[in-house]
């Protein structure tokens, strides 16, 4: 019997070297380890074995069942992981998305006008002042030669918070709150920032908008010295070819007043729709600071002579970049943004 137990684990180890299916896999274990199985017949005849005989048959028995459940366990193992590889590469769904390019951002169009303006009366010794974007009524208006009963306050339509508390019109209220700190001595600033008006929002006006002004204050500044700063700007940063012209108009804190235009920069002053045949865009407005506005600011009016200017940041910006619809700047549109930033 000893030796029926040997050749039957090596038969039965051979055979299943040549299986090569889970039913031919099933078919061996039936063969050799099923009930009715070629194990199960040898052991039938250990009723005739001695009483010494019998356990070292019965530990003999044990090793080669242990050793064909082993064997059969491991090639079972690798059936099943061959099949699972092969269906899931039947029923694989390809759920990959092409590499998507991280986005840099980019400097807002607005804010590299702002800096581009900064940088130029930074050289010619102009330095930036920022004052509050809630004012008072006072410096939004009384002390820019507009008192309550002014006309003139019905040109710009206010946001007030209280009757003496409002979101600034205009960045002018900085220049009179820097004459104030800076009196008797000179002035020589510039202040970006936002200003609200009750406007409608359309294509070229906003409720919500950028203005940059300039301001210089000292004894004998004359109306050529804002015409020579003006050029210079407006050649440094629309090109040196550009002119530009004073024309004559009013404003409560400056006299003389003026509109500036520069040369239209689709016909280079030719004329054509975009300046409706006059070959000039207006861009700013400018003028000799009032004298009433130096007195109330604390300076003699009678030794001390300014010039001051002002622009929406928003126009020149759209006439840098040949854009008709000023809500384009806030709208957030990345596509828009980063075409504006290639042009820059």
């Amino acid at each position: 019997m000893k030796e029926q137990l040997v050749a039957l684990r090596g038969e039965a180890l051979e055979a299943l070297e040549t299986v090569q299916t889970m039913q031919t896999l099933n078919d061996w274990k039936i063969k050799y380890l099923g009930k009715k199985g070629e194990l199960t017949a040898i052991l039938r005849g250990m009723g005739a074995l001695s009483a010494d005989e019998r356990p070292v048959i019965g530990q003999l028995v044990n090793e080669v069942r242990e050793a064909l459940e082993a064997a059969y366990e491991g090639r079972e193992a690798g059936f099943r992981h061959e099949e699972r590889n092969k269906r899931l590469a039947e029923e694989t769904i390809d759920v990959t998305l092409p590499g998507r390019k991280l986005a840099i951002g980019s400097e807002h169009p607005l804010s590299r006008v702002i800096r581009d303006m900064e940088e130029i009366f930074l050289g010619l010794g102009f330095s930036v002042a920022e004052g509050p974007e809630v004012e008072l009524d006072y410096y939004n208006f009384e002390a820019l030669n507009l008192p309550k009963d002014h006309p003139a306050r019905d040109m710009q339509d206010t946001f007030y918070i209280t009757e003496e508390l409002l979101m600034r019109t205009q960045t002018s209220p900085v220049q009179v709150r820097t004459m104030e700190q800076t009196r008797p001595n000179p002035v020589r600033i510039i202040s970006p920032g936002r200003v609200y008006r009750r406007d409608d929002d359309d294509a070229t006006h906003s409720h919500a908008f950028m203005q940059i002004e300039g301001l210089v204050v000292d004894r004998g500044i004359r109306m050529s010295d804002l015409k020579g700063i003006l050029l210079h700007f407006c050649r440094q940063f629309f090109g040196p070819d550009v002119n530009i012209r004073l024309r004559p108009s009013y404003f409560p804190f400056t006299e003389p007043s003026a509109e500036v235009d520069v040369t239209c920069h689709s016909c280079g002053g030719s004329g054509c729709r975009t300046c409706k045949g006059t070959g000039w865009i207006e861009i700013l407005g400018c003028g000799m600071v009032h004298p009433n506005v130096l007195e109330m600011a604390g300076y003699d009016a009678e030794e001390f002579t300014g010039f001051a200017f002002g622009m929406g940041i928003e126009r020149i910006a759209m006439r840098r970049y040949n854009i008709e619809d000023i809500r384009h700047f806030y709208q957030n549109d990345m596509r828009l943004m980063g075409h504006f930033n290639k042009r820059i």
